[in-house]
């Protein structure tokens, strides 16, 4: 398909926004999505289970990543849009999942946000202790709407430079760690060795069993990877970067997730980690270098901004796109004079601000709540991609549908088993007595939903039929038999 093809058919959704997202801030967008809170502070709770195993959970769970961001890949370049999630489930396997999976992704950005919002907080209570923590998180909570607000331009450079901060400071811990590795200096050298990964009860010290069971957990330390999708309708050339954003996934996950656990393993016994302490301070402090603690601080602090920003970001589109096709208040289809989709962003933001009223009264475990309720939805939304990837590739193969530029390596059979690995990770949700409450959540959500779509559907029954795009976009000249 040819540029020209693709800007025929973009969708109506599409239309009005500001391809401002150069290749260099889709790049930092895609790394930066692959590092976030989840690997600063939710590791150190996970290697207290799991031990110097907690390795290769990363490593397997970012195999996987890697083919749902394939088969994302695959439907982006054969149809660039924003939203991309819920268009594809629209299309592939009916209006209804469309509709359920735009507000579902909506919801895991704004629970994300609120959680975020209130780590930011935290972190800012570190140097300033003060400040109420409602009062720091109500002032990013502006900040960062005024930036969403202004152009996806700002975003974007914002976002660069959140991503920059990151990987900066990633690639120096893990340069600082094969130092102490290698030289043996600082006072961490004497016992640092790689033999820290098997010495101490072996590579999998409480069992197989206890190391799968973190496997949910790492999954949300994977969460907004798929951003670079949604970032599809403002891309300068999508057919361009995007393929090279998603190529180099394995080795940002590789580096930034297996490198850094691994060198900080080896740096520090696993036994001196506990859980609601970031692996990485703990460290610093056994090596010994000057204000680290402070400066992974800044770090991880800038983590959980860069996850709201995106937040607020993917909210505003996503409600757009709903809109678009009926499922949401026409006025979210509005956009302002910098086409930014303000109406959109505005809502997700006030309901983000319910993190700022629960700074006074969530307990820790309540954290620990609102990240599984993300992970559920995140899930929600990868099993999507992973379905409409499928059903794509056998439209493909009958020749209903023209191929993609950029195929999955293996056609379906990487996405057959990333939806197998999927549910196993649901299963290990549904096992775990505390993360079990999201499953709950998730099936009132779906309720919620579901009368929605009755009353939608009773309001106005064109919205809720189905369309049949492939009669629009089908090419004999590129059928594939």
């Amino acid at each position: 398909m040819t540029s020209a093809q693709v800007d025929t058919e973009r969708t109506p959704e599409e239309e009005g926004y500001e391809r401002g997202l150069g290749s260099r801030q889709v790049q930092m967008i895609a790394i930066g999505g692959a590092i976030g809170v989840g690997l600063f502070l939710g590791a150190g709770a996970n290697i207290a289970k799991a031990g110097p195993s907690l390795i290769l959970m990363y490593a397997l769970a970012g195999a996987i990543i890697f083919f749902i961001m394939r088969a994302l890949g695959e439907l982006l370049l054969y149809r660039p849009v924003s939203g991309s999630f819920a268009e594809y489930s629209r299309e592939f396997l009916g209006p209804f999942f469309g509709y359920f999976t735009g507000w579902t992704y909506w919801l895991m950005w704004v629970v994300t946000g609120m959680a975020e919002l209130t780590a930011a907080a935290i972190y800012v209570h570190y140097w300033f202790p003060a400040v109420p923590q409602w009062v720091t998180a109500l002032v990013f909570l502006v900040v960062l709407f005024g930036v969403n607000l202004i152009s996806v331009k700002v975003f974007g450079e914002l976002e660069f430079w959140f991503s920059m901060v990151k990987v900066t400071a990633l690639i120096g811990m893990i340069v600082i760690g094969l130092g102490v590795l290698t030289f043996g200096f600082s006072s961490a050298g004497d016992t640092a060795a790689v033999s820290n990964l098997w010495e101490f009860d072996g590579f999998f010290p409480k069992g197989v069993g206890s190391s799968l069971m973190t496997l949910q957990g790492v999954m949300f330390a994977y969460l907004a990877v798929e951003l670079v999708g949604v970032t599809a309708g403002e891309s300068e050339n999508p057919e361009k970067t995007l393929p090279k954003a998603i190529n180099t996934l394995p080795w940002r996950i590789a580096l930034f997730y297996v490198g850094a656990l691994t060198v900080i393993l080896c740096v520090v016994k696993w036994t001196e980690f506990a859980p609601g302490v970031s692996p990485f301070v703990a460290a610093f402090a056994k090596i010994g270098i000057p204000a680290g603690a402070g400066i992974v601080n800044f770090v991880v602090l800038t983590a959980a901004l860069s996850s709201c920003n995106s937040g607020m970001y993917s909210t505003g589109r996503m409600l757009r796109n709903l809109a678009a096709n009926g499922e949401a208040p026409a006025r979210f289809r509005k956009l302002s004079g910098t086409k930014a989709p303000a109406f959109g962003i505005t809502v997700s933001v006030l309901f983000m601000g319910i993190g700022v009223v629960l700074n006074y009264v969530v307990p820790e475990k309540a954290f620990g709540y609102v990240t599984s309720i993300a992970t559920a939805a995140g899930i929600w939304t990868w099993l999507m991609i992973l379905v409409s990837h499928v059903l794509y590739r056998r439209a493909v193969v009958a020749g209903r549908l023209p191929a993609s530029r950029f195929p999955a390596p293996g056609g379906s059979v990487c996405s057959y088993i990333a939806i197998a690995f999927l549910l196993f990770v649901t299963c290990l949700i549904a096992y775990d007595a505390d993360a079990r409450v999201c499953l709950y959540v998730m099936a009132g959500w779906a309720v919620a939903l579901g009368i929605g779509w009755t009353v939608l559907k009773s309001r106005n029954p064109e919205v809720t039929a189905r369309r049949d795009p492939s009669a629009e976009q089908a090419e004999p000249s590129q059928k594939v038999g």
